[in-house]
């Protein structure tokens, strides 16, 4: 699945581009989910399917800027959100739920993405990035029906504590508040420590100045709390895919062992922890081949 071949090539050509820059005939709208507005985009018609595309924590939609037009062209209706909290999403939160909550919750996260799947036809496919590839799992173990086939891109590789076998700081993160994670999450972003191009820093750097920080202190609580819902991810009989970089922020390892438990294809690029970003061609090649393995 992760050959050298024309999607390589055509990673290895992408520009340091403006990432707010969708493809022509994308629209935009706000889904009105139970948490509040959800900024959306979506682009193509489902001749063949729909394919729900979730970012993760300090992420947004304009992480699949490159994949959606890829996706769109391969006859998919093709979508993605901000999740409650992020961006431009960051009004979603729950205080608007009913009733209403203090904090986010992952019950906030799975209700949103049903909404957003029973808005539209049903099953989708759909990809959880980071964090959201935890909440995808939940929302497949609960309600396998609205799901067509799972991807995890860069997905922690675990359950309870996640953060635990990350490289080399992972034993550390069990004497880590969550505010402590976040703040240190944070930094790490804003620092550059990904050492991602200029113009795709300034989006990042930008898309903090929304975010509601409230929302990233508890994503990253749920990250050490998360249940344990691996043995109903392996048993829902749909295709599975576990894509990841080289030099993602858990061991390859444990990625694949974690696809190994649940059943899932395992797709390995030589990149980091966004290959949403960094690999567009690739990940997209082995998303269809999930999609229609015959």
């Amino acid at each position: 699945m992760t050959t050298i071949d024309d999607a390589l090539e055509r990673d290895r050509a992408i520009p340091d581009l403006d990432w707010r820059a969708f493809p022509e005939r994308t629209v935009h709208d706000v889904f009105a989910a139970p948490s509040g507005g959800l900024a959306r985009v979506s682009l193509g018609e489902p001749r063949r399917g729909r394919v729900v595309l979730l970012p993760g924590v300090t992420g947004s939609k304009e992480d699949f800027t490159l994949m959606l037009p890829l996706l769109a062209e391969a006859g998919y209706r093709v979508e993605s959100y901000d999740l409650a909290g992020q961006y431009e999403s960051a009004g979603a939160g729950p205080e608007n739920l009913s009733p209403p909550r203090e904090r986010y919750d992952y019950d906030l996260f799975i209700a949103d993405l049903y909404a957003v799947l029973e808005a539209g036809p049903t099953p989708a496919h759909v990809l959880g990035y980071s964090f959201a590839g935890l909440v995808a799992q939940l929302a497949l173990a609960e309600r396998p029906e609205l799901v067509a086939s799972l991807t995890l891109l860069s997905t922690p590789p675990a359950t309870g504590q996640v953060f635990r076998g990350i490289k080399r700081i992972g034993r550390f993160s069990g004497v880590t508040s969550p505010q402590q994670g976040a703040a240190l999450l944070l930094w790490g972003i804003r620092n550059n420590l990904n050492r991602v191009p200029p113009r795709r820093l300034a989006f990042v750097r930008d898309r903090f100045e929304l975010t509601r920080r409230s929302s990233v202190d508890d994503i990253v609580h749920l990250m050490m709390t998360t249940p344990d819902f691996t043995q109903s991810v392996r048993d829902a009989p749909i295709p599975k895919l576990v894509a990841v970089g080289a030099r993602d922020l858990w061991p390859i390892e444990q990625h694949s062992a974690y696809a190994r438990h649940i059943g899932a294809r395992l797709a390995v690029y030589a990149t980091g922890h966004s290959p949403c970003e960094t690999a567009p061609h690739q990940l997209v090649r082995d998303m269809l081949r999930l999609f229609e393995p015959h």
